[in-house]
């Protein structure tokens, strides 16, 4: 068995257990988007104009909510959101110019404009960039990649990941999915993007709290109101089959003062909520405290040799093809890396499993012959 790989047996799981996952439309989200968006856009622009991808990072993302007056019947905007992007980025090759600042304004209008349906992208949101060049050492560091050697790892970093979803998980995975759904948008359209679902099993009983932005000119009085509110939570049951289940949807609403979640675009983000990479869903598209979780902020940074992207996106990877290929029925992954070192070549990677039906020494080649992908791995990660 490689040196560096180490294998362990799973505990069972809790009983009690809480899963989040925050919408599209949720202000964190909305950055962690955007920041892979413009970092997308970064690469594809390097590698059709000098063959390769070049040193960048833009994983710093800021929303400055904005203010708004939602009403029945359709609000406004009084002032408009501020998304600030900063990171470090090849800004000049040979006296050619790069216009990231310009490529990442197209690329943060581009998503807006595609995934929040209301929001007025030359009204609603103002777009700052803030990218710098890169540090000399790491700038160096990166360039072995585009000489065709395998990339050293950018940092002293780990990934984490498991496989497959609790029953929990799932379902708080699926319902914003299915709120979110094209095809619910069409049945309600009052319902914005900005959706936000925290499951919780508790010996066996289900609930999950949904924040849902209502989108204010679909709403006719507080009676509308609480009559759509009621129809999204049928809406969930009946697709869902919930037997044991409780549902409730925007309970910060008081309907004595109509106090209650209207907006004028479906996000938060309009009426004061900040937003920041990092602080929401990680690369499972869950926010898990009862599960192996990093910290890492994914989005944005460079696919080819920053590691708290690659690290964990194979993580999840390794551990949903080790069930899917049946070697067990679950399985967590860790895998730290070293500042410098080929990214092929991690200080560690442990894999624990629950009822293995193959050797140790089966699955340590199945995680080595992946682990030898990963200098091809940006290629799947700029185009999910």
């Amino acid at each position: 068995m490689t040196s560096f790989i180490n294998i362990q047996s799973i505990t069972e799981i809790s009983t009690i257990e809480m899963a989040e996952r925050k919408g599209i439309g949720h202000p964190d989200t909305i950055c962690d988007h955007i920041a892979e968006q413009v970092s997308i856009a970064l690469c594809n622009y390097y590698l059709k104009n000098f063959g390769s991808i070049l040193h960048y990072n833009v994983d710093k993302a800021l929303l400055v909510g904005g203010k708004s007056t939602p009403i029945y019947n359709g609000g406004k905007i009084i002032k408009p959101i501020e998304l600030y992007i900063a990171g470090r980025a090849t800004t000049e090759v040979k006296g050619n110019i790069i216009p990231v600042e310009e490529i990442a304004i197209n690329a943060a209008k581009f998503w807006l404009s595609k995934n929040i349906r209301f929001l007025d992208v030359e009204k609603h949101i103002s777009i700052i960039p803030k990218i710098r060049a890169g540090s000399n050492d790491l700038v160096e560091l990166f360039q072995r990649f585009g000489k065709g050697e395998i990339p050293l790892s950018n940092d002293t970093s780990f990934g984490v990941g498991y496989y497959p979803y609790s029953p929990i998980e799932k379902n708080v995975l699926d319902i914003e999915n299915l709120l979110n759904n094209k095809s619910t948008k069409e049945k309600f359209p009052f319902i914005g993007e900005d959706i936000k679902v925290m499951g919780v099993q508790n010996n066996q009983k289900d609930q999950f709290t949904i924040a849902i932005a209502i989108i204010d000119k679909f709403i006719s009085s507080i009676e509308d109101y609480a009559n759509k509110i009621n129809s999204i939570k049928e809406f969930i049951n009946t697709q869902f089959g919930f037997i044991n289940a409780e549902i409730q949807i925007n309970t910060a609403d008081n309907y004595k003062t109509e106090s209650v979640y209207l907006t004028v675009t479906g996000t938060s983000a309009e009426g004061g909520d900040d937003g920041q990479v990092g602080r929401g869903n990680r690369v499972n598209g869950l926010i898990t405290p009862y599960r192996p979780m990093s910290l890492e902020a994914s989005a944005g940074k460079n696919p080819v040799s920053h590691i708290g992207k690659i690290y964990n996106h194979f993580a999840f990877d390794l551990g949903r093809a080790v069930v899917e290929n049946n070697f067990a029925e679950e399985a967590n992954v860790f895998i730290v890396s070293q500042i410098g070192k080929p990214i092929t070549q991690p200080q560690l990677l442990n894999i624990k499993l629950k009822n293995n039906s193959v050797d140790k020494e089966r699955i340590a080649k199945f995680a080595t012959d992946m682990l030898n992908e990963l200098p091809h791995y940006w290629k799947k990660i700029i185009n999910q």
